[in-house]
């Protein structure tokens, strides 16, 4: 298998990933409550038209319908001993799609959290965490993909046993982190550890960043506080942004993201300019975001790194954490640009 990821980030300023699995999903039917991953067996066709509508869209990287893909988060739905079926079946439907696309498209086996808490912390070993991420990714590595995409993960000790499970392949791996609480991921890592973290994995990350989230604004801060962590080390990472298609908000009972595709297209260019190299939607990004996404970065040629007030104006708010990362403050208070108070974020149980 040629390392088609590295290929294409040696050849191109910029590559475009796909958007949310669980809203794309959930308007083929998927309901509240049920693990998608159930669906690479029981509606493989319809999880064949998720992935070609991101390729249609013009995606460069497409991720498997894989997130929950681990035993611990399969227990939930008594699957816990489908986990190589399933992750298998995946990664197949996608490779697939890929190899008739008639374009290089990179198949990257999605690998989200566990849903557990690590040692010291909570209860679950780095031992038992790497066996389960191992698991997961050798099955995904069966059944055809590029890279192994470690996402929407909150802690450097679960990052540490996923990335360890991941290299037991020798596939490449990416790893992105939930910053969605006021600059810090829910267990309080921030974007400059983010830079420091990936420095010291083995294997080392082939990219790392920040995807889910609070919205596009905060991933664009993130990003930047990224870049200028990556400035004091010997090589700067490739750096991915999966932001959130807006914020979400309840209409007629249902979460909906209130980000247009205009905004999204925006918001390629200027995390773009921000520093990301790998630039995509997570939660709520149609295929009509991803097709506008890609037609701005064509036409957009990289310029300096945005400001806060820029950032603002064309995103939305930033949070008061993330602005005393951009200057440097090592306190840290609650509020946003804007809004006059952080907007809370619980731990997301699912990407999408």
């Amino acid at each position: 298998m040629t390392d088609l990821l590295r290929t294409l980030l040696d050849q191109r300023p910029w590559l475009l990933a796909d958007g949310a699995t669980g809203t794309n999903l959930f308007s083929m039917g998927l309901q509240t409550g049920d693990a998608p991953e159930l669906w690479n067996i029981d509606h493989a066709q319809r999880v064949a038209r998720h992935y070609q509508s991101f390729i249609d869209a013009g995606s460069d990287i497409i991720l498997t319908n894989t997130f929950g893909g681990n035993s611990y988060r399969l227990k939930l739905h008594n699957a816990q001993e489908r986990v190589t079926e399933l992750n298998s079946a995946a990664a197949q439907i996608a490779r697939e799609q890929a190899d008739k696309a008639g374009r290089p498209v990179v198949v990257a086996g999605s690998m989200g959290p566990t849903g557990e808490i690590l040692q010291p912390t909570g209860s679950l070993s780095h031992d038992a965490a790497e066996d389960a991420f191992a698991q997961q990714a050798h099955a995904l590595k069966q059944g055809g993909v590029d890279v192994l995409w470690i996402e929407t993960l909150s802690s450097s000790e679960e990052v540490r046993a996923a990335v360890a499970g991941a290299g037991q392949t020798g596939l490449p791996v990416v790893v992105t982190l939930s910053i969605d609480t006021n600059g810090r991921t829910m267990m309080g890592v921030t974007a400059a550890e983010i830079i420091r973290l990936q420095a010291e994995l083995s294997p080392r990350p082939l990219a790392c960043g920040t995807n889910c989230g609070v919205g596009a604004a905060e991933a664009v801060a993130a990003v930047v506080n990224m870049m200028n962590a990556a400035v004091a080390g010997p090589c700067p990472p490739v750096i991915v942004a999966k932001a959130n298609c807006g914020i979400p908000e309840y209409v007629d009972g249902k979460i909906v993201y209130n980000g247009t595709p205009e905004l999204m297209a925006e918001y390629a260019r200027i995390v773009h300019d921000a520093g990301a190299t790998i630039i995509g939607g997570c939660c709520g990004t149609t295929p009509e975001h991803i097709r506008l996404m890609r037609s701005a970065l064509e036409r957009h040629t990289r310029g300096g790194k945005p400001s806060v007030e820029k950032i603002v104006d064309k995103l939305g708010e930033i949070s008061t954490g993330a602005q005393a990362q951009l200057r440097g403050e090592m306190s840290v208070q609650a509020g946003a640009v804007g809004t006059g108070g952080a907007r809370p974020q619980g731990r997301r149980r699912r990407r999408g």
